[in-house]
């Protein structure tokens, strides 16, 4: 790639041609602030912080969406510069809900970091302040455009990473509002939950649902027993929250810290990860059979995972004639949700009226998820409360504990116990790779034939991802099977979904199974998960989940004690009528529009 020569602030240095002056400032460590700017996202330039003095005092350009250009001459700090962008700080603020207290964005709003660095007056313009009501319809997400500041971000992020355009900008000049649809309510639009725009928002904007008192009542409330399940995703990202650096694991305290914070019983969304696997592999095996022995041609292939809520939502909107693919299992939470106030309840004597059960997730769609009608098969509501990662790390600030200096602890017994397999759920690729572990050994007695049980070719932050495995050598009920190349697909982030099922509609593509995560890196990225997001925390994230399978005892769901157990004491046989009445359900076509 051809190289110009270029100087920023005196310092002279060679970039690659098509180099951004942001990026090319970036090279050299100097710091440019930004608003409307991130890294997952196409280019906007609208916000003009970014400004700079490109080759004269007089030639302000936004160094995000200027490229560089041969003996280009950069100035980053000048009076004019910073005098630029302390007005257009001001500016937004006329127009900003101020009332910095009781956000929940307070001390990590970039614009509240930014009007404290230059040390702004607010009061220097006209406030056009609006006393607009947030919209508090959906049971994920809240939308309050009086502290929207217009830097497209959610837009583009609804847009770009999931094809979806829930969100879009409407207005002109100063009237130029974040809306949805004809200004709809978030829950009558074709929102899929993912809260990808809460992610990426910088101000506030667009916020979790929270339900946090909700769950302190309970806790409080000495009649009621309070059941805590946490999801994969969770444990690899929550240190973040207090100051570890993404990728640091930290199961044991997070345990720990449930149990100061008076849970009743802290146990492992993990053990329905690899209840799910025993559920989804046995299903899949027996659609096969139908397809492959009995020549039925009502079955559908290929059979798609259920796991991730955003995604089942995005299906019924988009591709409802694809729902006869989708697995009728439940995710994990909705497992776990129907077994507590059933199977755990009767091991332990308690009523399930007298239950609460709260799940700690990465992911803002698994609020949708616990309320939707369906979802309760144990007679009650079989998720009551959905805390995001943040809304947890919030409960433990409020405790006044010290995550850091705990001691690790184990989940409690029965629905605690979980295997390697369980925890790689929480990235993209980890499903599938779970199942193929699972399906493989059931079918051939022997072990898939990857070093370390690592199958790398599903492996990867590739937006579709394709592999085969081919089975050969099988037991004698699997002869079906011989010889058969069970060919995979696995997609993350919705815009990548649309591309695969697209793909599938029109016949293009012949797979037997896919997986399917709604968010960029599957649940490590989730909507719920710590702020900032980028693919190098996604990453981090993703290796410590790696880590933490190949630290296991177990590393196949087929292998988990308490799994087995709970299939000799309670469910009886996978799919059986036990099983698709607490563990399996169906899904909704949904409009479009």
């Amino acid at each position: 790639m051809k190289k110009l020569n270029i100087t920023i602030n005196g310092v002279a240095l060679k970039v690659d041609e098509g180099t951004s002056i942001l990026h090319a400032a970036k090279s050299i460590n100097v710091h440019i602030p930004t608003l409307c700017h991130h890294e997952d996202l196409c280019i906007s330039g609208n916000c003009r912080i970014c400004v700079v003095e490109v080759n004269s005092p007089t030639n302000l350009m936004a160094a995000c969406a200027t490229p560089v250009s041969e003996n280009m001459n950069i100035t980053t700090n000048s009076h004019q510069i910073r005098q630029a962008r302390k007005h257009i700080l001001e500016l937004l603020l006329t127009e900003h809900n101020i009332n910095c207290i009781k956000c929940t964005h307070n001390n990590s709003c970039e614009l509240q970091k930014l009007a404290l660095e230059y040390r702004t007056d607010e009061e220097l313009f006209i406030s056009l302040r609006k006393n607009k009501r947030p919209d508090s319809s959906s049971p994920s997400i809240l939308r309050d455009e009086t502290k929207c500041i217009r830097c497209t971000r959610c837009v583009r992020t609804c847009a770009e990473l999931q094809g979806v355009n829930a969100l879009t900008m409407s207005g002109k000049g100063n009237k130029t509002i974040m809306s949805t649809f004809m200004d709809m309510p978030m829950n009558e639009v074709v929102c899929t939950n993912c809260g990808q725009c809460i992610n990426r928002c910088p101000t506030g904007a667009l916020v979790e649902r929270s339900y946090i008192e909700e769950v302190w009542d309970a806790i409080y409330d000495k009649s009621k027993h309070v059941v805590v399940q946490t999801a994969p995703a969770t444990r690899v990202a929550l240190g973040e929250l207090f100051n570890l650096r993404a990728g640091n694991s930290v199961t044991g305290r997070m345990v720990s810290s449930l149990r100061r914070m008076g849970f009743d019983s802290v146990l492992d969304t993990d053990f329905t990860a690899d209840l799910t696997i025993i559920e989804e592999g046995t299903e899949l095996l027996h659609r096969l059979k139908k397809v492959l022995v009995d020549g039925d041609k009502s079955v559908a292939l290929p059979m798609m995972t259920s796991c991730s809520p955003g995604w089942i939502k995005f299906i019924e909107h988009i591709f409802p004639e694809l729902l006869p693919n989708l697995s009728t299992c439940k995710s994990p939470q909705q497992m776990f949700g129907a077994l507590a106030k059933t199977f755990y309840a009767e091991k332990k004597g308690l009523d399930p009226k007298d239950m609460v059960s709260v799940s700690i997730m990465p992911c803002t769609a698994k609020k949708f998820e616990a309320n939707r009608p369906e979802m309760r098969d144990s007679g009650y509501k079989d998720v009551d409360y959905v805390l995001t990662t943040r809304e947890l790390s919030s409960m433990i600030h409020q405790s006044g504990i010290a995550v850091r200096t705990l001691q690790d602890e184990n989940y409690d017994s029965i629905m605690g116990q979980s295997t390697g397999a369980a925890v790689i759920f929480g990235v993209t690729g980890g499903v599938m790779e779970a199942a193929i572990r699972t399906v493989y050994e059931l079918v051939t007695g022997r072990e898939i034939p990857f070093d370390g049980l690592r199958i790398t070719p599903v492996r990867g932050m590739e937006g579709v991802k394709t592999a085969s495995v081919l089975i050969n050598d099988v037991k004698e009920e699997y002869k079906f099977l011989e010889g058969v190349e069970l060919k995979v697909g696995v997609a993350h982030g919705l815009a990548n979904a649309r591309k695969l099922m697209n793909a599938v509609r029109d016949k293009t593509i012949e797979l037997h199974f896919i997986e399917v995560m709604a968010c960029p890196g599957g649940c490590i990225g989730g909507g719920g998960q710590p702020i900032p997001t980028n693919i190098k925390i996604r990453t981090a994230r993703t290796d410590a989940t790696y880590r933490e399978d190949e630290g296991m005892k177990f590393r196949k769901s087929h292998e988990n004690p308490e799994v087995k157990a709970i299939y000799e004491e309670f469910l009886g046989e996978p799919n059986g009528h036990k099983s698709h009445k607490l563990l399996h359900t169906y899904y909704t076509e949904r409009k479009k529009y």
